[in-house]
């Protein structure tokens, strides 16, 4: 008898993309284009997740809706132009992101997948200039609610005929844990990201890659 299909979904920024440089490089271009004090540091990590919007409403709440939407596009500028002078360079991987991908998506049973709060633009640029080509399912903000809304998981599981006892959801931030644990599907979080790990009340917490794999195995009892 074959053995059911499971789900991987890996968050991109801070999970598996070193990109807190570009973000906040990035941010402070938009806010220094809309002649506005850039936020601290630690404010700009803590939105890493959310959509552009949601971003920007929580960084400048007091600036009105029509300079947020400014910002957004002074963000996607600015993030652009940096991509494309850096390449693969602008957000490296994380150590042994690429060997852990390339090891599960060697297991027939493990469809791998991603969801984030990129932009589809800002998601297939990243693949290219890494070569990722693991990935079956690509949720990205431009066609979903602001994570911690389900949707990206949600439709994963759809797109993937995967049931969400076989699905897990890994991620950095606290909005990648309440979006999985809202879709029903077991949460990992990691602690190398952009969130305080011991905050985050994921499922299972893992501190280098090479946990990922047995942890896995343990939660599917293979």
């Amino acid at each position: 008898m074959s053995k059911p299909l499971r789900l991987v979904l890996f968050d991109v920024d801070g999970t598996l993309a070193d990109s807190q440089g570009a973000i906040t490089g990035a941010m402070s271009a938009a806010f220094d284009a809309a002649e506005l004090p850039v936020p601290p540091r630690d404010a700009i990590l803590s939105i890493v997740g959310l959509s552009l919007p949601m971003a920007m409403a929580q960084l400048a709440p007091e600036v009105g809706a029509t300079v947020q939407e400014d910002l957004v596009e002074n963000y996607k500028q600015a993030y652009k132009s940096a991509r494309e002078q850096a390449g693969a360079g602008h957000s490296p991987l994380f150590p042994g992101a690429r060997e852990t991908l390339e090891a599960l998506h060697a297991i027939p049973e493990y469809l791998l997948g991603v969801a984030t709060g990129k932009s589809q633009r800002g998601l297939d640029a990243l693949i290219e200039a890494h070569g990722l080509t693991c990935f079956v399912t690509r949720q990205v903000a431009d066609h979903h609610p602001s994570k911690p809304h389900p949707s990206m998981v949600l439709t994963a599981l759809e797109e993937t005929g995967v049931e969400p006892q076989h699905a897990v959801m890994i991620g950095d931030t606290s909005f990648d844990m309440d979006m999985g644990r809202a879709a029903g599907v077991t949460t990992i979080a990691v602690d190398w990201g952009y969130h305080p790990a011991d905050r985050l009340n994921a499922d299972h917490l893992i501190r280098d890659f090479t946990d990922l794999a047995p942890l896995l195995q343990e939660i599917w009892k293979e």
